[in-house]
């Protein structure tokens, strides 16, 4: 096989990937509640990136799938973060550009992801081809695997030709020019349709096989040519390029009509075979001519020479036929193998995305809103089905159906009763429920009281800034708690509430449960104690057993059934109904940069449940006829059967039994969501309780703070200076008398330094301690010492030091359990945290704190 072309590389250049991608995730894909951490993935992108646009120049087969892995990231990538937001700038040089002398060489820059995964997409098929140029036509895996390779690339270069301008939106390089693209693509697809022609004449096929696929390969090259020599392309090829096109554009016309004089040979038609031997010698001439190549197919053109010696000596003494021109032979048929493959939503085996839980901010609130949409409609839907089916229960129930049918002969109990007892024994029977029932109060007040502690936590924090702000007025510049408590305020009201509206719901069970308890008792004792309690109708009752009005009702209790049971199954359908608008959110935020998140989900939400609430609307319908006839029937049916006396005690009987039945299922439903739900708000209050507690501790370290430079402040105020000593308090009026000296005027509240005589600094002098007093006697009175006075009302504050102190306090001793800063809790593990509540061993949630462990003061 002659030497086949490959598309030269991309050269890329090295750009920081990693702090783009995550400051960009950081302010755009992550919530305050939720942030996102994609560290590890970034790097391992920015690693991956770097291994695959340098790999592509090992021409190695195992290079394709590590390409092919950081191609696929792009996509998955590209389809959460829209490529206009990614700035990067991507810097790719020309594949054809040789370079000036001065050592330039064309490139485009653009920060985009579109512009990134053109080019790495340019470079896959570009590897491909050196791959597949490097296989051995001598083996049939090379040649599979070569044929395989050039039909990817052509239909990856066909691909970029209707995309790349979309992508990049400006001029592109020449290699990523249309033009270009389906000049490569051209190549690609007729070098893929030479290797099927390598390949059937390694596997022997038949001649004409050969010759047809080698006449289309000759006109796949024909096309090639016509591309590559146009003026816009022409500079961008090797000096080789058409050449070697040309070459073997006649060379594969020479392969098509030297294989179709074989068939000549095996047909006998000696003339036409000449004729085509002598064209394909002018051929595999032209060839090697064009390529400039004097061996180029020489292997061929040497068998065309000898079968044309050896077929033009048989004709001339054997066969003696007309040699016919070349231009009016039958035109050789053509077979096309080769075609262009599309390119596959993902190239790489084992693909895992590093970004698989990514989604933008718009598109988390796109799918809590359409969350709430679809809820809406499921316990709507599921709502108007639960509540027709309790009130057909009822009606049932009222009309003692289906057990007055079973209840004929008036003696035995009916089956479909006993059937009801078995079934409530099976669920736990009355036991379960006031288990369930005792359960309540606990998971209620545990609610209750995580609740009225989170209050308690903002009421003292509240109460606390007002004493401080009414105590400094204007001084106390802090933000009040009332402004920064709003939301805070509102969720607790929401809380309360809804906590309020379940304390309804549990009357409204325990009030059904006192109503129906003599019938579910019986219901769990089993058939015996049912037996005793329910009367006997005596006889008289066969004569309506196989009347018509009972034949009518047991159709309509089994239509009854049916009704329940489809019941069963669209509910069942509602809740397991699922839509992947994950996808959906991002495909439209890539598209159109915005989500319209209502026309979205009311679409999907209506082409899921549309069916499915049609399926409801019809099954309440059903049910109003189904229970007008089940009313006519019974009438009639009653009219039949004689019922007075111990009859009417029974039928009641049985009636009251069967409520109890209906009502045991709702009930342990209904204790059973309302556990379920007591347990999920207790998640949710904890958390809530979590951030007050972080909230007043941050108001608590803010309060310490503002009162610390308060108090700072305060001590540092100067009281002006000491007034100046009266003149007529001088000695010089008094002869030879000395006057006392006066007494020093009280030490000023900043530090000082005092001068003495002969320029010395001393404190001043320190009396000595009070003496202790024996039991029984009296200690001296303390002297009196000047104190610095502070405006009245303001306390003194901590740390300042009189002008002498004063004797040493004893304090009355207090009980060793006593601790008076327990007002509050302290963090004892940093910002923030704060003592574990005990793990109770219900369900693992947290009681509040009753007991606030002391705080630790600094001092």
């Amino acid at each position: 096989m002659a030497e086949v072309l490959a598309v030269p590389l991309k050269k890329p250049s090295d750009v920081d990937v990693v702090k783009p991608l995550k400051n960009l995730i950081s302010s755009s894909y992550s919530t305050a509640d939720k942030p996102q951490d994609y560290s590890e993935a970034i790097n391992e992108l920015s690693k991956l990136r770097t291994n695959a646009v340098w790999r592509v120049f090992e021409k190695y087969e195992s290079s394709l799938e590590i390409v092919y892995s950081y191609y696929d990231q792009l996509c998955a990538l590209e389809g959460k973060i829209p490529s206009h937001e990614v700035q990067i700038p991507f810097k790719w040089k020309d594949a054809f550009d040789k370079g000036s002398i001065f050592g330039g060489r064309i490139s485009l820059t653009i920060s985009s992801l579109a512009y990134e995964k053109v080019c790495v997409l340019f470079n896959i098929a570009a590897l491909q081809s050196s791959v597949a140029a490097a296989q051995s036509i001598e083996s049939d895996e090379g040649l599979k695997l070569a044929a395989k390779l050039f039909q990817q690339a052509a239909g990856i270069f066909n691909h970029l030709k209707g995309t790349v301008m979309l992508a990049i939106q400006q001029d592109p390089t020449p290699d990523l020019n249309p033009e270009t693209l389906g000049a490569l693509s051209a190549l690609m697809l007729a070098q893929a349709q030479e290797i099927f022609v390598q390949k059937a004449i390694h596997d022997r096929m038949k001649d004409a096989v050969i010759a047809k696929l080698s006449s289309q390969c000759e006109e796949l090259y024909v096309e090639v040519l016509k591309q590559f020599q146009k003026e816009l392309l022409r500079p961008l090829w090797d000096k080789d390029w058409i050449p070697t096109v040309a070459g073997k554009q006649a060379a594969y016309h020479g392969l098509t009509e030297y294989y179709q004089s074989l068939v000549c040979k095996a047909n006998k038609s000696v003339g036409e075979e000449i004729a085509r031997l002598e064209h394909a010698s002018e051929l595999f001439k032209a060839a090697q001519q064009r390529s400039g190549k004097p061996s180029y197919f020489q292997d061929y053109a040497n068998k065309v020479q000898r079968n044309l010696t050896e077929a033009k000596k048989d004709n001339d003494f054997i066969y003696h036929e007309r040699i016919p021109d070349v231009k009016n032979l039958t035109p050789v048929g053509k077979a096309m193998l080769a075609k262009s493959l599309p390119v596959p939503e993902r190239l790489s085996q084992n693909f895992k995305d590093l970004f698989d839980e990514l989604v933008p901010v718009t598109v988390h609130q796109a799918m809590a809103a359409y969350d709430v949409r679809k809820n809406e409609i499921v316990n709507s839907e599921i709502t108007k089905l639960r509540e027709s089916t309790q009130f057909l229960n009822s009606v049932l129930a009222s009309l003692n159906l289906p057990a007055a049918l079973e209840d004929t002969s008036g003696n035995s109990l009916p089956q479909s009763l006993i059937d009801k007892a078995t079934a409530v024994q099976s669920n736990g029977g009355i036991t379960e429920l006031q288990r369930m029932i005792t359960e309540l109060p606990d998971l209620l007040q545990r609610n209750k009281d995580i609740l009225d502690e989170t209050e308690r936590m903002l009421r003292d924090e509240k109460e606390s800034d007002d004493q401080l702000r009414e105590q400094f007025k204007e001084r106390w510049t802090r933000t009040p708690s009332e402004k920064l408590t709003e939301t805070f305020l509102a969720n607790m009201n929401k809380y309360r509430e809804i906590i309020n509206n379940a304390m309804k719901a549990d009357k409204v069970v325990r009030d059904k449960f006192e109503s129906h308890l003599r019938g579910m008792e019986l219901l769990s004792k089993g058939p015996d104690e049912m037996q005793n309690a329910v009367p006997s109708a005596g006889p008289g009752g066969s004569s309506v057993q196989n009347s018509s009005a009972v034949q009518q009702l047991r159709k309509l209790m089994e239509d009854v059934e049916t009704i329940k049971a489809e019941r069963d199954s669209i509910e069942c359908e509602l809740k397991s109904a699922t839509v992947d608008m994950k996808s959906t959110f991002l495909n439209a935020l890539a598209q159109d940069g915005a989500i319209n998140e209502q026309a979205l989900s009311v679409e999907s939400l209506g082409r899921v449940f549309g069916p499915l609430q049609r399926q409801v609307k019809e099954s309440l319908q059903r049910q109003e006829a189904l229970v007008a006839d089940i009313q006519v029937q019974n009438t009639e049916f009653c009219k039949e059967k004689s019922g007075a006396g111990a009859s009417a005690q029974r039928e009641a009987m049985l009636k009251e039994l069967a409520a109890a039945h209906d009502t045991f299922n709702e009930l342990k439903g209904n204790l059973s969501e309302g556990a379920r739900f007591y347990n999920d708000l207790t998640q949710i209050l904890v958390a809530f309780q979590n951030k007050i507690s972080d909230f007043c501790f941050a108001r608590k370290t803010e309060k310490e703070e503002l009162l610390k430079d308060l108090t700072q402040n305060i001590g540092r105020q100067t009281f002006g200076a000491t007034p100046a000593i009266p003149a007529h308090y001088a000695t010089s009026g008094q002869e030879g008398k000395k006057e006392p000296p006066p007494r020093p005027p009280p030490p000023p509240t900043t530090t000082q330094n005092l001068s003495v005589s002969e320029g010395k600094k001393e404190a001043p002098p320190r009396p000595p301690p009070p003496t202790a007093t024996p039991s029984g006697g009296a200690a001296a009175p303390p002297p009196t010492l000047p104190y610095p006075s502070y405006p009245q009302g303001m306390p003194i504050p901590y740390g300042a030091t009189p002008a002498a102190p004063y004797p040493a306090y004893m304090p009355t001793p207090l009980p060793a359990s006593y601790n008076p800063y327990t007002t509050a809790p302290y963090p004892q593990q940093g910002y923030g945290a704060f003592p574990a509540y005990p793990q109770p061993p219900y369900g693992g949630y947290p009681y509040p704190p009753q007991q606030p462990p002391p705080q630790n003061r600094p001092w």
